[in-house]
């Protein structure tokens, strides 16, 4: 019979093993995280930056990001064409995560080098749809529409499911968020980013004539991703739930979600409930950001320290 003692230890574990891609919850780009470069990165430490992205909340953000980017014909194809998401959705995962992390708590000469990498990575996709109109994930138009759909996605799961941070940052928060965040962008090539919640919505509202219906068989795909146990996936249901009702106005049609304010409030308040139960689990941190705070003098080592990487 397992020991009821480990049973978190090993939920935290596990949790950690799935959203990384690394058996040990921390892969090297986490670790580097700790030791490439001195100081402070792109964004403040404890700033608005690293709180969003460093609240669960940014699991259902994921969800309601990439449902919201599928909705531009040029990104999908861009991405069904040149990554392995069906056969390795997890992967993919990792790799989105891997950019965010990096960018937002790394050093500045770690983010630089990560924003580089990405660059590299954007030049190799490219090609022409089906109806004959060209891509390239390197586009600024193409990359601005990809960060304002993210940006709308995570400013909405932290305003609705995540820890509330008006008495921290005040009332505008969100514009705070919005203008520093645009920095990452920015880094990838991209120009003419908001600087403000409303910006934000407008510059999405801009996309609506180049917009399509995101295919029944990605919302099926990210309503119920394949290789998860039976917990996982209740889990993931939550999550999924609640960002159908987190897509903006301009999105959620496209997306065929209800979107916000169409009521979901019960399903939201449950999500927001998992992942406080789940925050209990993982402490308060996550492995990257424990990284950031060891770098920086403001917390022990992370935990991952004396055990080796993943081969």
């Amino acid at each position: 019979m397992p020991n009821p003692v480990a049973l978190p230890a090993l939920a935290r574990q596990a949790f950690r093993a799935r959203v990384s891609g690394d058996p040990t919850g921390a892969p090297p780009w986490v670790r580097e995280i700790a030791t490439v470069g001195e100081g402070p990165g792109w964004f403040e430490p404890d700033g608005i930056v690293w709180r969003v992205h460093g609240d669960l909340s940014t699991l259902v953000g994921g969800v309601a990001a990439l449902l919201g980017q599928a909705a531009h014909p040029l990104a999908l194809v861009g991405v069904q064409r040149h990554s392995a998401y069906r056969e390795d959705p997890w992967r993919r995962l990792a790799g989105t995560a891997r950019w965010l992390v990096v960018s937002t708590f790394g050093s500045g000469e770690l983010a630089e080098r990560e924003a580089g990498r990405v660059r590299r990575m954007h030049t190799r996709v490219r090609g022409s749809a089906d109806d004959g109109r060209p891509y390239s994930a390197a586009d600024p138009d193409l990359l601005r529409w990809v960060h304002l759909a993210f940006t709308d996605a995570f400013l909405a799961a932290q305003q609705a499911v995540g820890h509330d941070l008006t008495p921290r940052f005040g009332r505008r928060w969100p514009d705070a968020y919005v203008r520093e965040w645009a920095r990452a962008a920015g880094a990838l090539g991209t120009t003419d980013l908001p600087s403000s919640e409303a910006g934000l919505a407008e510059a999405l509202a801009a996309f609506r004539p180049v917009l399509a219906p995101v295919p029944a068989d990605l919302r099926a795909f990210l309503a119920a991703p394949p290789g998860l146990s039976r917990p996982e996936q209740l889990f993931y249901r939550g999550l999924a739930g609640a960002a159908a009702h987190l897509l903006s106005p301009t999105t959620a049609p496209f997306a065929h979600m209800p979107g916000r304010g169409a009521g979901g409030a019960v399903r939201v308040a449950l999500t927001r409930a998992q992942l406080r139960g789940l925050q209990l689990a993982l402490g308060p941190y996550s492995p990257s950001e424990q990284s950031a705070r060891w770098r920086l003098g403001l917390g022990p080592a992370p935990a991952w320290m004396g055990r080796s990487p993943a081969a």
